[in-house]
């Protein structure tokens, strides 16, 4: 525990492999844990695939590290159908920066959750913020209908785009404008960048804020090369700031914590139905609405009493 929240990559391994294999020590290892969260900046990448994030990550860690910050990586990839573990594993593109002591990088499986973020991600992310890191980048699957999940984890989310994908209509198709915090177009070298920001800039003043709220910035890089990482990690450390200062920050951890109680409290009671003689009562009650005999109503408090 002691070597973990000193950022020892090993130790921080196996409490992450602990939280994923649901160890029957997790609600002990969460309670030691709890008095050392708080710190870490969580912020969410995500997009379309093919926008570059996995590239964009390796750049944004590397401006990080120059300012002197401790990165934590936690990449949601596609599951395996055989094993249910990550398929992608280590994200090549930040091999960069394996050997450095103050980056620590792991894979997770999204093991087939619609929103793109494993059940466990919240416990994860715990045990990164409680390990000391400065900042958690959260690599989402992609971005759509369903996937916006990373929102509800991060204090900023940002959602990258790529001139020649039809980002535009996508953007407005997915939802998009109603999650990110920071825009990016990336891969602004190519032609059709200044008009998928344009395009951008347009949509997101058309949305109705607030006096004092927060309004997006649409910023551009070629994250291959690191132009424009800089101001992202500036813009990034802006809305840190406002956060703070305008007390979201507080109501957004306060809501991901009610969210993460909620989660819990229904996998232990389904854990509970699933049980030595709690099934057969689950499907008895079932059995009992099909027949007309009791109402779902009635059946979930029996269920639950």
């Amino acid at each position: 525990m002691e070597k973990a929240r000193a950022g020892d990559p090993r130790s921080v391994g196996r409490l992450v492999s602990q939280v994923e294999d649901e160890s029957p020590l997790l609600p002990e290892l969460m309670r030691a844990l709890a008095p050392h969260t708080g710190h870490a900046r969580i912020v969410g990448l995500t997009g379309a695939p093919g926008v570059g994030k996995s590239t964009s990550t390796n750049a944004l860690i590397g401006e990080l590290r120059r300012r002197d910050q401790r990165v934590a990586v936690l990449a949601v990839d596609p599951s395996s159908p055989f094993s249910g573990g990550a398929l992608l594993g280590d994200r090549i593109r930040m091999g960069d920066h394996v050997l450095d002591p103050g980056v620590f990088i792991r894979s997770m499986a999204a093991r087939g959750h619609l929103g793109g973020l494993a059940w466990t991600t919240p416990q994860v992310l715990r045990v990164l913020d409680a390990a000391g890191f400065d900042y958690v980048l959260v690599e989402t699957v992609g971005v759509g209908q369903s996937e916006v999940e990373v929102a509800g984890q991060a204090d900023s989310t940002v959602v990258l785009l790529a001139p020649g994908m039809g980002d535009g209509i996508q953007a407005a198709k997915a939802g998009i404008l109603e999650i990110g915090d920071l825009y990016v177009v990336n891969k602004s070298d190519r032609e059709g960048a200044d008009k998928v920001r344009r395009d951008l800039r347009s949509m997101l003043g058309l949305a109705e804020r607030r006096e004092g709220a927060w309004r997006p910035p649409v910023l551009k890089t070629v994250a291959s090369t690191g132009d424009g990482v800089a101001d992202v990690v500036d813009a990034l450390e802006e809305h840190g700031a406002w956060l703070r200062e305008s007390g979201e920050l507080h109501r957004r951890r306060l809501r991901r914590a009610r969210n993460e109680i909620e989660t819990l409290a229904l996998t232990v009671l389904r854990r509970r139905w699933g049980g030595v003689g709690e099934g057969d009562r689950l499907e008895e009650l079932a059995a009992a609405v099909v027949a007309g005999e009791t109402d779902p109503h009635s059946a979930a408090e029996v269920l639950t009493a």
